[in-house]
């Protein structure tokens, strides 16, 4: 679609193929459009009506917007995967033989957690580039001329960021959570496969709380050159104790490691100075269950709703026996009981209007990002990101403060989730508003 140039009498704009119309801004433009409409005759060049204008210019912007949000949601999956949690399973395959395969299904497990940040976060920057490119390409300028609202133009965008909502809900609270036990569980696995791998040879092992071994070489569970330190802390090292060869031998049966170890010897540092001791042979038993046993219920913040629903639904039924016949002391102790189960349930309360809350991310940022793209008014996509992170800061802010004071129900966090949502709803549509009247 072209733009017209305020200094010319006659302003042609195009909608679509074949499709035009003829605006004139003083008296000589007025003398030359007779002559425009009878050579577009004489030429056979249709008149593109407005309704077919209108649905092309719909179809133009909502095809930018979505082929810029598959592109946006790409890129910030890749940073939140990088950056974020593959960093664990990554370290885990820098550090023992585990077949490339975990990494793989690590990515598959992740990618819809992730699609929870990413989906929003994707929403805002499509609607602040293209609709930035719009008005500095001054098409938006070109459709008010011809009579298109901004409104009228926007209406399928409005429609898309809902659709975005229900799929953001359906990450949320199902598929996200169900996605990030499975792979905290991938995780544990890992571990114990280490571990069932008899300590891998030429890597420092950290997965027994409070112990660091490094072994030499090992083959089938017969040891050379075993190195132990005991941590008095996390970084303060007591004991080192060393041994020219040693036997793992798995109990899985017991979910313990029996490591003999054979002249071993062992230096300790105390008050009194050190101790050097000499064994002809040691046996440790080490506990797998620190590191490998997995807890049968995800945590709240890796429950879906539907699980987040039975176990306020527990909480809220506990019936806790009374000691008392006394009925002040009875009040007193009921009262106490409230406030007691109130302390319970309302993290679970913060994990639900989180999901809900944040399901609608997608509609709020969409109403700012049109505004806030046409009053910027650049093409630039640095300049875009860079207003997306900003706004994404803002709304996230909501969410940390509300799930710290998870533990406070006297505040209410459970509500205080939702204010991003009314802050970004109200602000956008008022934004849009004044855009839609050119203020």
């Amino acid at each position: 679609m072209a733009g017209f140039n305020s200094n010319n009498p006659v302003e042609i704009l195009i909608g679509g193929p074949g499709g035009w119309a003829v605006k004139t801004t003083n008296d000589a433009g007025r003398k030359f459009a007779p002559v425009l409409f009878s050579l577009a005759k004489a030429l056979k060049i249709r008149h593109c009506a407005p309704a077919t204008s209108l649905k092309t210019l719909r179809k133009y912007l909502v095809g930018q917007v979505f082929v810029t949000l598959l592109l946006t949601v790409a890129v910030f999956t890749a940073v939140l995967l990088i950056g974020n949690a593959l960093r664990e399973i990554l370290t885990l395959l820098a550090s023992a033989h585990v077949s490339p395969l975990i990494l793989v299904k690590a990515v598959l497990y992740l990618i819809p957690f992730v699609w929870v940040f990413a989906l929003p976060m994707g929403m805002l920057t499509a609607t602040l580039l293209v609709f930035g490119r719009f008005s500095a390409d001054q098409e938006l300028t070109a459709a008010r001329a011809s009579g298109v609202s901004l409104l009228s133009l926007v209406m399928p965008v409005l429609l898309l960021s809902l659709f975005c909502c229900t799929l953001a809900a359906w990450f949320n609270m199902d598929i996200g959570p169900r996605c990030r036990v499975k792979y905290l569980g991938l995780i544990q696995d890992v571990k114990k496969e280490i571990v069932n791998n008899a300590l891998p040879a030429g890597r420092v092992i950290t997965d027994f709380p409070g112990y660091i071994f490094y072994v030499e070489k090992n083959d089938g569970g017969k040891l050379k050159n075993v190195n132990i330190y005991r941590l008095a802390d996390k970084t303060n090292v007591d004991t080192t104790l060393h041994a020219p060869s040693g036997r793992l031998n798995p109990d899985r049966a017991n979910d313990q490691l029996i490591l003999d170890l054979v002249d071993a010897h062992s230096v300790s540092t105390g008050a009194r100075g050190d101790v050097i001791q000499y064994f002809p042979t040691l046996t440790l038993n080490l506990s797998m269950s620190g590191t490998t046993n997995r807890v049968s219920e995800p945590g709240i913040n890796d429950m879906t709703f539907l699980q987040l629903r039975q176990k306020l639904h527990l909480l809220e039924n506990l019936r806790v026996p009374l000691g008392t016949n006394s009925p002040d002391a009875l009040q007193a102790q009921l009262k106490a009981l409230r406030l007691g189960k109130a302390d319970f349930t309302e993290p679970v309360r913060v994990a639900m209007n989180r999901q809900v809350a944040f399901s609608f991310a997608c509609f709020g940022f969409t109403l700012v990002g049109i505004p806030l793209g046409i009053r910027v008014h650049r093409r630039e996509t640095n300049i875009g990101i860079a207003i997306a992170l900003g706004l994404v800061l803002v709304y996230y802010a909501f969410i940390m403060l509300g799930q710290s004071l998870a533990a406070r129900p006297e505040f209410c966090p459970h509500l205080i989730l939702w204010i991003p949502n009314f802050i970004f709803q109200a602000v956008g549509a008022v934004l849009l508003w004044r855009a839609n009247r050119g203020i």
